[in-house]
């Protein structure tokens, strides 16, 4: 209630926003656009804050899932003419640097894993398996590229260059949204963007980051020791928080453990 009273002076607060985990479809537990959503909203918008800070602490995911939440942390700076702080814990890789990217200033742990601005696309086979226990695979199609990349079927050269060209597409994107929220911090003499990862030291000295900061002291040092933090963060819905989505949560845990391991966490 003070902050709303025009003639008190009132500390500076900063909305922390904590977005972690693996980014990918909405509905599976993991990170979205639509679970991201509401709590960015509330912390951009309650309270006007002085700014907005995020944990962030994701190897990736999907792209267009990172990308909507990106813009949307962006489209509400704008809006609400707020600045955006991105604090990297274990790592921002991938689409979890995506994430870091729509912030004004990055800060990282000195070990923090930094990078991966790169494009993955990984499948299975299973065609030799089924011929050896003589199991037909029958798939029935409208458009000769309607069953592309079927693991059930031999690989075919068309199918995986229809795949790169999707690929080096989804990976332009990804580089111009790091070169126009970036810019000049970034060198010219070298490609950052080949997929590969470097601790906070090496990405600062590349301009992929900002410094190296935890977020409490930083925003202290900013905003001053009276700085006041409101805590904002994902729930899960009602009936996974009761167990009745176990299978679905443990499938989730697998692949965001495959997700970090890649990373060496």
């Amino acid at each position: 209630m003070i902050r709303r009273l025009p003639f008190l002076k009132s500390n500076p607060l900063v909305a922390v926003v904590r977005l972690s985990g693996a980014i990918g479809m909405p509905g599976r537990g993991s990170l979205s656009d639509a679970t991201a959503a509401p709590i960015l909203e509330k912390a951009f918008r309650k309270g006007k804050p002085d700014a907005v800070a995020l944990e962030l602490n994701s190897p990736g995911g999907s792209a267009v899932q990172s990308s909507l939440i990106a813009a949307r942390i962006r489209r509400l700076a704008e809006q609400t003419e707020t600045p955006v702080y991105a604090f990297v814990e274990d790592v921002a890789a991938s689409g979890g640097y995506w994430l870091a990217a729509a912030a004004d200033e990055i800060w990282a742990d000195e070990s923090s894993v930094i990078g991966s601005i790169g494009v993955i696309s990984a499948g299975f086979g299973a065609h030799e398996f089924l011929s050896r226990y003589g199991i037909e695979r029958r798939v029935y199609t409208a458009g000769q590229s309607k069953s592309m990349l079927d693991p059930f079927r031999p690989e075919q050269k068309e199918d995986v260059a229809r795949l790169k060209v999707l690929l080096e597409d989804i990976h332009a994107n990804f580089k111009n949204h790091v070169q126009s929220r970036r810019g000049d911090k970034l060198p010219t003499d070298r490609d950052l963007f080949t997929g590969e990862i470097w601790l906070a030291r090496t990405a600062l000295e590349l301009g992929l980051i900002d410094g190296v900061g935890h977020l409490k002291p930083k925003m202290q040092e900013i905003f001053g020791d009276k700085v006041g933090f409101r805590r904002y963060g994902l729930r899960r819905p009602f009936l996974q928080r009761l167990g009745a989505q176990v299978a679905q949560d443990a499938l989730t845990g697998i692949e965001e453990r495959a997700d970090y391991a890649r990373f060496g966490l």
